[in-house]
């Protein structure tokens, strides 16, 4: 699947073991249900028989909206880590559309045979759930982008000797007109007129930030009867803010797990053994699945350490960095981050209260 042309790998029951491919301009759904249909009547009329169609594609930027069509249709279709799917190790081996086309149609086979690990499937969110995720996301573009703008006006005014001028602060525009360069001027009037440009951009920021944040806090409100109330009870933690606690559910605890190491898996917090004969050591947590939630949650382990010093992770994890002497504090927050991540993922999902932890004053 391309932004131009989609290409379609078939096996149809009774052609052997030959594939046929076809293409069709990216996009167009009813050509790709014709083409399915086709390819079932073909199959009908050369065996009698009427089967099912299954299809896969790769997780990429088209999103689910394909795979919400597919079902629509009454189509078995799955979605697929590119990740995940074996390639050839060779140092230079070919890529083409044909391949891959080959290689996912292989894969799909192994899947239904049952074959244990030939791929990670993805489980696609509801339309409503992938619409709530928006609102974090977006307040994390919104915060680079203050950022940007923020050090872009510090540049222009460091270029001119100037060093404390703070564009966040409320009287920014009145500090502005009082602002004299390191060699007594004023400011130029071009430079000036840049920088009040950079300040009406930054202003829109700053209320937009404010209009995403309140609908996020009105989500988290302990009176909201809808999904986010596990996220509310998150935000009740002392050390949790409201931007982590709704990072945490909308990025991954929504979700159903098995069990604890599928979690860790999603996050990326996953150790990654290198074991071959007698040579074996660990190359660090996989740093797959989610990379939102594993920010998060590396983050907030240093919270949780300054806000929950009596708990029995942040006990545990004083007691291994004074075993080491002080050293390996950043392999034990690491540690600590899938730690609290079990934790909090039993608190929202089963109420288990983690030892220790202090809840907000309320």
């Amino acid at each position: 699947m391309s932004r131009s042309t989609w290409l379609v790998t078939s096996l149809s029951p009774g052609s052997g073991e030959k594939m046929s491919k076809h293409s069709m301009r990216s996009g167009d759904v009813s050509a790709l249900l014709q083409h399915l249909g086709r390819l079932r009547d073909k199959t009908q009329a050369r065996t009698g028989i009427s089967f099912p169609i299954i299809v896969i594609h790769e997780a990429g930027l088209d999103g689910f909206w394909l795979h919400r069509v597919l079902e629509q249709e009454s189509f078995e279709s799955h979605v697929v880590d590119a990740a995940s799917v074996l390639t050839s190790r060779r140092r230079r081996r070919a890529k083409t559309d044909r391949i891959d086309g080959e290689a996912l149609l292989r894969t799909l086979l192994a899947y239904k045979r049952g074959e244990p690990r030939v791929c990670a499937m993805v489980r696609a969110p509801t339309p409503e759930e992938e619409d709530r995720r928006r609102l974090c996301r977006e307040r994390k573009t919104l915060v680079a982008e203050r950022v940007e703008h923020t050090n872009r006006i510090k540049g222009l005014l460091f270029a001119q000797g100037i060093s404390a001028y703070e564009p966040l602060q409320r009287d920014r525009r009145r500090r502005l007109d009082e602002l004299t360069t390191g060699d007594g001027r004023t400011l130029p009037p071009h430079l000036k007129a840049q920088i009040s440009r950079e300040l009406d951009r930054l202003e829109l920021l700053l209320g937009q930030l404010k209009v995403v944040e309140a609908e996020r806090d009105t989500l988290l409100e302990p009176a909201n009867e809808g999904a986010l109330a596990p996220a509310a009870a998150l935000a009740g933690l002392r050390g949790i803010g409201s931007e982590c606690a709704a990072v945490l559910w909308l990025e991954g605890l929504y979700r159903p797990f098995g069990n604890r190491r599928q979690l860790a898996a999603y996050a990326g917090l996953a150790p990654t053994p290198w074991q071959s004969g007698s040579v074996q050591h660990e190359q660090g947590v996989s740093k797959s699945g989610n990379p939102r939630l594993r920010t998060t949650m590396v983050q907030l382990s240093w919270l949780w350490l300054r806000h929950q010093p009596t708990s029995e992770l942040s006990l545990w994890f004083k007691e291994r960095v004074q075993r080491n002497d002080g050293r390996g504090k950043k392999t034990a927050i690491i540690a600590l981050a899938r730690k609290l991540l079990i934790a909090l993922w039993k608190f929202v999902n089963n109420g288990v209260v983690i030892e220790g932890a202090l809840m907000k004053a309320s």
